[in-house]
């Protein structure tokens, strides 16, 4: 952890840390290259000691080892590669120390992950990384450039107090993560990891911005604080991010405020030169000042907050969710018919889908505003993270709470057919729990004393029940208030909901679909994913029904799924093929 006999943990106590700055925007201004930097480990080490001898010369005493896309997504690489990299780019980083004062950092960057499926493998990956680097003796680890904590809160727990670990976040000039996380939230996160020995910043906004956040962000005090901006914000020339390095005095202003503002260790990210660390070394003051704790907003100035749950005073009631498909075209007459007729059925919420099964509907942020404004029901819309990222969800959410809309069901969403892909690329910027996570962080920093309500489905006819169970628990730590279930037509299925309440204790309205035919039935069995339709189901349907036979067939298959789930459900959703929501009074109906 030092070349001499200092800790890092020991001088930090007594004096600020200067980073080191970018080794990639400077590799590729130095060498005129689009190749990664991190092949450079291997193909050209000459090139990686005298980068970081140069830092070390401006005046870093902690230098990052040339690792940041160290990973067989970034480096379209088998892990043996991979791994013989990251060896080769700590022992250059160790060597060029040779003759200064300072430490070698492991550095760590966020992986590319487009698809949620592939975030289990991506975290045990970084699992590796760690295991390599403190193979190799590193006992400095620096998880750098990361949107949240959850793809590296296991490599940080594997590490525990083996190394020096420093997480930092980036975050745009408004003060938000690309999961669009808070930079508050982030910092709470971080510091609530015992692992963790410092927080703070790196990339994504230049200093004045980086300044501006971390003043408004309320440190515990209880880790050390870093701070490394851009140089400033780049121009993209020939596909290229090009920095204007006539900032050089600023810059070093600016960092130099930022660490008498309290950070213990401050540098450079993206376009900062060995000409700005220089430029730092020489106005920043080594000397630590003492800890300024913030302290926290008494709590007896918070404002009560309004309960707008669709569920809020109706404690032992058993609720009632109606789904109303939004229109396939501009046509939406049939489903407003249906929200009319629903007006004084005693149903206390209707939800809208989100383009189920990745074809586009109407939206369903809209399609709830024009029924809650005619009928005065309460909505629920459905937001799918397939179609949208972080800025698209967050915009969406502050237009519904605009106009009143205060529930929500939040789903991950079915993936786009394969016949589009061609055409129409997925988001996923996150999956359903992250999503949860920015909600949540929207009702403390936006919403204030008007919160909104959301919840998550659950899939029961998941093969491993423990997976969706762990699921609905980590949705309820994300702050999920309520349930709704995959159609539930067999007593097995029911047994599955049942389980998943009594190891949860979640809020669960178990989902009701009566069939309506033949055909409808079969059609469900064979075509969509998730409804459980077995044999025995079907044979209740015949293919000469009349309509008036088949909606009877559907309403007694509906009270015999609410029969059995009588003891356990919350409620019940209800969705209608067809919007045929005539159907649903017969259903609530007594036999007596």
């Amino acid at each position: 952890m030092q070349q001499g006999t200092t800790t890092v943990q020991e001088y930090l106590k007594t004096k600020k840390l200067l980073f080191d700055g970018a080794f990639g925007t400077y590799y590729a201004q130095l060498f005129d290259t689009k190749e990664l930097p991190e092949l450079a480990n291997t193909n050209h080490p000459e090139r990686v000691t005298q980068i970081h001898r140069e830092y070390l010369e401006a005046g870093a005493e902690l230098i990052r080892t040339n690792t940041f896309a160290s990973n067989t997504v970034s480096m379209d690489m088998p892990w043996e590669q991979v791994q013989e990299n990251i060896r080769q780019g700590y022992r250059l980083a160790k060597e060029s120390l040779n003759g200064f004062f300072g430490y070698a950092a492991a550095d760590i960057g966020q992986i590319p992950c487009e698809n949620p499926q592939m975030l289990n493998r991506i975290r045990k990956e970084y699992v590796e990384i760690c295991r390599t680097f403190l193979e190799e003796g590193a006992d400095i680890l620096v998880f750098e450039t990361f949107s949240s904590m959850d793809e590296i809160s296991d490599a940080i727990e594997f590490v525990g107090n083996r190394a020096f670990v420093i997480v930092q976040f980036a975050v745009n000039q408004f003060g938000y993560s690309h999961a669009g996380i808070s930079a508050r939230r982030l910092i709470q996160q971080a510091e609530s990891n015992p692992w963790v020995d410092a927080v703070g910043f790196n990339c994504g906004i230049g200093p004045a911005h980086m300044q501006q956040i971390i003043r408004k962000v309320p440190f515990s005090g209880e880790k050390m604080r870093t701070a490394l901006p851009n140089a400033g914000y780049p121009q993209i020339i020939s596909n290229r991010m090009v920095f204007d390095d006539q900032n050089v005095e600023y810059f070093a202003i600016k960092v130099s405020d930022i660490a008498a503002d309290g950070a213990d260790i401050v540098g450079g990210c993206c376009g900062t030169t060995p000409e700005y660390i220089r430029h730092v070394r020489k106005l920043i003051s080594v000397k630590q000042p003492k800890k300024i704790v913030p302290s926290a907003v008494p709590v007896s100035q918070a404002r009560p907050k309004k309960d707008s749950s669709f569920f809020a005073g109706k404690e032992g009631k058993k609720l009632i969710a109606v789904e109303l498909a939004p229109p396939l075209g501009c046509d939406d007459e049939k489903l407003m018919d249906a929200a009319h007729l629903l007006e004084r059925s005693g149903v206390d919420v209707l939800t809208f889908p989100d383009s189920p099964s990745g074809r586009t509907r109407a939206d369903s942020i809209l399609m709830a505003e024009k029924v809650a404004s005619e009928t005065g029901m309460c909505v629920m819309p459905h937001i799918c993270c397939r179609d949208k990222n972080a800025i698209a969800m967050r915009s969406q959410l502050l237009g519904a709470h605009i106009n009143q809309i205060r529930n929500f069901l939040v789903i991950t969403g079915d993936p786009i057919p394969s016949i589009m892909r061609a055409s129409v690329k997925s988001v996923f910027n996150f999956e359903a729990v992250g999503l949860m996570q920015i909600m949540s962080d929207m009702n403390e920093e936006q919403f204030g004393t008007e919160p909104i309500c959301y919840g998550g489905a659950i899939n029961q006819g998941r093969r491993n029940l423990d997976v969706e169970i762990g699921r609905v628990k980590k949705k309820m730590a994300a702050g999920a208030s309520f349930f709704l279930t995959q159609p539930v037509s067999t007593r097995e299925s029911a047994e599955r909901v049942r389980r998943i309440k009594k190891e949860t204790g979640a809020r669960i309205l178990c989902g009701i679909m009566p069939f309506v035919s033949y055909k409808n039935a079969l059609f469900m069995k064979n075509e969509m994913t998730g409804i459980g339709v077995t044999d025995e189901v079907l044979a209740r349907y015949r293919a000469d029904m009349t309509k008036a036979e088949g909606e009877a067939a559907g309403i007694q298959l509906a009270k015999e799924m609410m029969a059995i789930t009588a003891d356990f459900a919350d409620g019940y959703y209800f969705s209608f093929p067809f919007n045929r929501v005539n159907m649903l009074e017969k259903i609530l109906k007594s036999d007596d």
